[in-house]
């Protein structure tokens, strides 16, 4: 019977069962039972009929605020048609929670009419951030997932409190917490607070080595990057605890041990346990030593041509019997990589052969240099320049397209590239491999820096006061390597002004050319009765040119002529009518006579000569590397000053090691005067010509504070007694008093050495740019003619030329100051008393100090950095010897930009 039943039917199992029953009832009549029976067992066997409220008629959503009921539907799998089971409701309930997009979501059948009630979660209004000090804001918030505007999700916040622990152990604070809270707000909207307890910085409490024999735990940890927690290492950063830095640490272990022999040493186990109060560290390495080994058989066995293994096997560092150093080996393969790339061999493979042997406890090293094509410079590419020319890096270039590649040319050509100061620290000359195996090409990938400069810089001298000045230079005007510059330098008693230019390559040849073009006025002085008094004024107008040219790669002569027109006058109230006929001179008396010979109108015309030597990798910051000069200067081609003067400077440097930088520079001078002296007490190189040393030459010392000196010692009236002769100060009196008169001379000769320490910080300090340096400095100055010194104690009777009398008597001026004036004759022809006259202060006695090659000492630290406004120095300096008459100075400073 069911071939009667329609197709459309058959597809509707409860339609079609209800059709065989119709056809069945209106049939029975004229079929014979046994017909009827059959049916009958037949619909027996048939399934029953599924009930009509299980079938899914229509789908609805309840609660949608923001998002539309169609969007929702489509996040589930069931539809109009389907059969409704439990299973079935479970999963849409499963599909609508995994969208995280709603906060509760309820699903109901009512005879097919399938309602989803949902509650949408909320929109985010804002992330605050609460509790956190150690990092900001800025360092969080990017590093979270939720956001302002972005639906609020749990499973993202657990996230976000997982993240932000993570950062915070980043720090070392292991015991940081995070509570995220959330605040309701209207149109459903919410606020999402982090509650961060920071906690304290997790240290390292302990560090235990286990199955150490042959060195101690403190030896070991000395070794090591991380550092115990002390009371002593309260400014280090290495006392927290860094999961990268105890592998590293573990790495230095290993290196250690292979520099003693150790050959067979390792690190079983290192593990970092974590106290209960989450607080602190404690570290425990579990080491086996292993035997000492020293080396053995050590040779070279070289497949190049070129090279000659037993001559290259005599010329190593170590030799059979001595103890096993893993970083001799090293350093071995780096030295003969480096010789091979200095006979062409870029790509040369040099690998050392270890054999060791456990019976004898020796290590056979064999040194392997394996064949390789001779390499030539294919290609040589300047990449990322925007500003800088390429000519200006390809001429700093040693080697040239079509050369022979060589190692050492390619090290100079960098440190040349470096010293030009106009790319990225640790600049690097690349070597990739060629079109062919026997090509190499060189790439310069450069990052341009700032090479404009606005310095600024202020100081406090006792003799100055405040102490000013400013200068702006390009030192790659136009992209072409030019130097171009202004200063201006003003302080009460100095002012000058300087523009210069230098052109490294004239016409594309490797020849500079360069001139100055300034004006300095310089006014020197001293104190008398509490009154600061201008000695003497010196204005100087002024050229320079020079030129150079390199002698060897290492080498070049620089040529400069100058030419000076100076002024030098002094204060009207050192000048005085002595001979009462209306002309007035320069008193010695009251200046000296080391100031009054010095007054006058002056060209000099000067040439001179330096050789310069210099192999540093970087003329700005160098690490390693060395320089010398010699200056010779001549004035006397012309010009009313004639003297020869000489000065040298050499300097080294090295790289020791760990960031630690050493450096020892030393330098002197010497001037010889060819015009003779002016008379007793005079020296033949006049005051303004001769060196002059203090800050900044050595530290420690102020400007001038170095070098013979003339101190006036004021006479003391102790006993209020006229007749009784007054007693002087002492110098060390008058150097400390307020009334002091210190006139510097400067002196022929000098000396100056200095030895400095840059000491290397974390990571975190070197971003800052900070590079602190240990400094120790000597000098002196010296040798000058020791001038007339004068003693004009309280009654002491002169002559004038005429020979009359001479009186000096004391006497009380308006402001109640003790003044020196003089009296001629006191009774005039006609019987009057004549009147004093004033000549500047009271009684005194000169002493000469400080003309002494005794050396000066001093000792301190300083701190260069890049701050963001600019490159900024500070000095610390004590002073550890000085002589008579020095004058020190313990603190200093100067600060400048760039752009």
């Amino acid at each position: 019977m069911t071939d009667f039943v329609p197709a459309a039917a058959r597809r509707n199992i409860p339609n079609a069962r209800l059709a065989i029953a119709l056809l069945a009832g209106t049939m029975l009549a004229g079929v014979p039972q046994i017909a009827v029976a059959q049916e009958e067992s037949d619909q027996a066997a048939a399934p029953a009929p599924v009930p009509q409220r299980d079938v899914v008629r229509t789908i609805s959503v309840s609660g949608a605020q923001r998002l539309e009921p169609q969007t929702i539907l489509s996040y589930i799998r069931l539809r109009v048609g389907d059969t409704w089971t439990q299973a079935l409701g479970d999963q849409v309930l499963k599909d609508i929670y995994a969208t995280e997009l709603f906060s509760t979501a309820s699903v109901v059948n009512n005879n097919g009419d399938v309602v989803i009630t949902i509650v949408e979660n909320p929109v985010i209004n804002r992330i605050i951030l609460e509790g956190n000090k150690r990092l900001k804001n800025d360092k969080i918030l990017p590093e979270i997932k939720l956001s302002p505007r972005q639906i609020f999700t749990r499973s993202k916040v657990r996230a976000d409190v997982a993240r932000i622990i993570e950062l915070y152990k980043r720090q070392g604070r292991f015991a940081a917490t995070v509570e995220p809270k959330m605040v309701e707000l209207s149109q459903n909207r919410v606020d999402i607070v982090y509650e961060i307890n920071e906690g304290p910085k997790s240290k390292v409490r302990q560090i235990n080595i286990i199955g150490n024999e042959k060195f101690s735990d403190g030896d070991l940890r000395g070794e090591m990057l991380t550092k115990q927690a002390r009371f002593t290492s309260f400014f280090s950063s290495n006392t927290s605890y860094d999961p990268d830095r105890l592998a590293f640490d573990q790495q230095k272990l290993r290196q250690f041990y292979l520099t003693e022999g150790y050959a067979d040493f390792r690190v079983v186990s290192a593990v970092a346990e974590l106290t209960p109060d989450k607080r602190d560290f404690i570290i425990t390495y579990v080491v086996e030593e292993g035997e000492r080994y020293k080396f053995g058989d050590v040779k070279v066995e070289s497949q190049i041509r070129d090279f000659d293994s037993e001559a290259m096997t005599g010329r190593l560092a170590m030799t059979q019997g001595d103890w096993y150093d893993a970083k001799a080996v090293e350093d071995t393969v780096e030295q003969l990589t480096e010789l091979a790339g200095t006979f062409g061999y870029a790509f040369a493979d040099i690998s050392p052969e270890f054999n060791r042997n456990p019976e004898t406890l020796t290590m056979d090293v064999t040194y392997v240099l394996r064949e390789a094509p001779r390499v030539y410079v294919e290609r040589i590419d300047v990449n990322g320049n925007t500003l800088t020319q390429d000519k200006v890096v390809r001429r700093e270039f040693r080697s040239a397209e079509g050369d022979a590649f060589n190692s050492l040319a390619v090290k100079r050509s960098t440190a040349r590239i470096n010293s030009l100061g106009f790319f990225q620290e640790n600049f690097e000359i690349n070597q990739v491999e060629g079109s062919q195996p026997d090509r190499i090409v060189l790439e310069a990938n450069v990052e341009e820096q700032a090479t404009g400069e606005l310095q600024l810089s202020a100081g406090f001298s006792s003799l100055e006061s405040f102490i000013l000045a400013g200068s702006i230079r390009q030192r790659n005007f136009r992209g072409r390597g030019q130097t171009i510059g202004l200063s201006l330098n003003y302080s009460r008693y100095s002012r000058s002004a300087q523009i210069s230019f230098t052109e490294p390559y004239v016409f594309d040849r490797n020849i500079s050319l360069g001139f100055d073009v300034y004006r300095r006025d310089y006014n020197s002085f001293n104190f008398r009765n509490s009154q600061r008094n201008t000695t003497f004024e010196q204005s100087t107008t002024g050229f320079s040119l020079r030129a150079g040219v390199p002698v060897t790669e290492y080498v070049s002569a620089i040529g400069s002529y100058t030419f000076n027109y100076d002024d030098i006058s002094l204060g009207q109230e050192y000048f005085s009518d002595r001979d009462g006929d209306g002309v007035f001179t320069c008193d010695p008396i009251i200046a000296g006579r080391y100031l009054c010979e010095a007054i006058g109108n002056r060209v000099s015309s000067i040439v001179g000569l330096t050789l310069v030597y210099d192999t540093l990798d970087s003329r700005l910051r160098p690490s390693r590397g060395e320089t010398a000069s010699i200056t010779t200067e001549f004035a006397g081609l012309g010009g009313s000053v004639k003297y020869l003067r000489a000065r040298t400077r050499a300097a080294k440097y090295w790289s020791v090691g760990s960031g630690f930088i050493f450096s020892v520079t030393g330098e002197g001078g010497y001037i010889h005067g060819l015009g003779g002296s002016n008379g007793p007490g005079t020296d033949s190189v006049r005051l303004t010509d001769r060196f002059q040393l203090g800050e900044p030459q050595i530290r420690g010392f102020d400007i001038r504070g170095i070098g013979p000196r003339v101190v006036r010692l004021q006479y003391v009236d102790d006993d209020n007694d006229a007749t009784t002769p007054d007693v002087p100060q002492s110098i060390e009196e008058a150097l400390a008093g307020r009334r002091r008169v210190d006139d510097a001379l400067g002196g022929r000769a000098y000396y100056l050495g200095r030895a400095e320490l840059e000491l290397p910080l974390g990571s975190g300090a070197r971003e800052l740019g900070l590079r602190p340096s240990l400094f120790f400095d000597v000098g002196s100055l010296f040798k000058v003619t020791r001038p007339l010194l004068q003693d004009f104690p309280l009654g002491i009777q002169e002559q004038d030329a005429d020979g009359n009398p001479i009186y000096l008597q004391r006497s009380v001026d308006d402001r109640g100051n003790d003044v020196l004036l003089r009296v001629i004759n006191p009774t005039a022809p006609d019987g009057s008393t004549n009147s004093p006259s004033y000549i500047g202060g009271t009684n005194f006695k000169e002493v000469f100090v400080g003309d002494s090659p005794s050396p000066r000492i001093s000792v301190g630290i300083g701190v260069n950095w890049n701050s963001p406004f600019g490159p900024f120095r500070i000095d610390f300096s004590k002073v550890l010897k000085s002589q008579t008459g020095d004058d020190t100075k313990r603190f200093s400073f100067n600060v400048g930009t760039q752009f």
